[in-house]
C-alpha cells in the first residue's frame, strides 16, 4: 500500500471514530486518546494525520458538507432535466437527505460549533454559492427562497429533534416542495415543471 493510500485509510478511519464517539458518547467525550483508542490509529498515527482536536473536527465537518455536495450534484446529473430550476430541486433534495441522516450531521455540526463557532465560515461560503445559482435560475427567486427555508426548516428541525411530525408527514412535505406544478404554474408562469417520481 502506497503511502497516499495509507494516508486516506487513516484520516477516514478517524473520521469514522470521531463520528461514532460523539454519537455515541457527546462531544465532550471527543479527545485525541479516544480517537486513537476507537479508530485502531496509533497516538503517533493520529497526530501525523490530525495534531489536534480541532484539525479532527474541521475535517468531519468537511467530509459531511462534501458528501452533500456530491449527492446535490448527482441529483442534477440524474434529474436536472425534469426540472425548471435544477439548482432549488438538488437543494430541496439534499436538505431532505440530511434529514434522513440527522444523527450524523447533527453531531458533526453541534460538536464543531461548539469547540469553535468559526466552522461554520466554509459552510456559509458553499450556501452562498448554491443560493447564487437558485437565484440565477428562478423565475420567482421570494418563491425559490421560500421553498428552499422551508426544507431547510424542516430539515435542521428534525435534526434537533423539535420537528413533531411523523416521517411519512415529513417525506410529504418535501415531495410537495419538489414538485414544480404546484409552484410554477401561476398565471404568467409559462415554464413546464414535472413531478419527481416517488421514491
Amino acid at each position: 500500500m502506497d503511502n497516499a493510500t495509507r494516508s486516506e485509510r487513516t484520516k477516514s478511519a478517524v473520521i469514522a471514530a470521531a463520528l461514532a464517539i460523539i454519537a455515541r458518547d457527546g462531544a465532550g467525550r471527543l479527545t485525541l486518546d479516544a480517537i486513537a483508542r476507537e479508530s485502531g490509529v496509533s497516538k503517533g498515527g493520529l497526530l501525523h494525520q490530525f495534531p489536534t482536536k480541532r484539525a479532527v473536527l474541521a475535517a468531519l465537518l468537511e467530509q459531511q458538507a462534501d458528501h452533500y455536495d456530491s449527492f446535490a450534484q448527482a441529483f442534477r446529473e440524474a434529474h436536472g432535466a425534469d426540472y425548471a430550476e435544477p439548482a432549488l430541486a438538488a437543494q430541496i433534495a439534499a436538505y431532505r437527505e440530511v434529514m434522513k441522516g440527522a444523527n450524523s450531521i447533527t453531531s458533526a455540526i453541534l460538536a464543531a460549533v461548539a469547540e469553535d463557532p468559526t466552522f461554520l465560515n466554509p459552510l456559509q461560503e458553499r450556501e452562498q454559492q448554491s443560493l447564487a445559482l437558485i437565484r440565477e435560475q428562478a423565475a420567482d427567486p421570494e418563491q425559490a427562497l421560500s421553498r428552499l427555508y422551508s426544507a431547510q426548516g424542516l430539515a435542521l428541525s428534525t435534526i434537533l429533534g423539535l420537528c413533531p411530525l411523523s416521517a411519512d408527514a415529513r417525506e410529504r412535505m418535501f415531495e410537495h416542495l419538489l414538485d414544480e406544478s404546484r409552484w410554477l404554474n401561476a398565471p404568467g408562469d409559462g415554464r413546464k415543471s414535472r413531478q419527481l417520481p416517488s421514491r
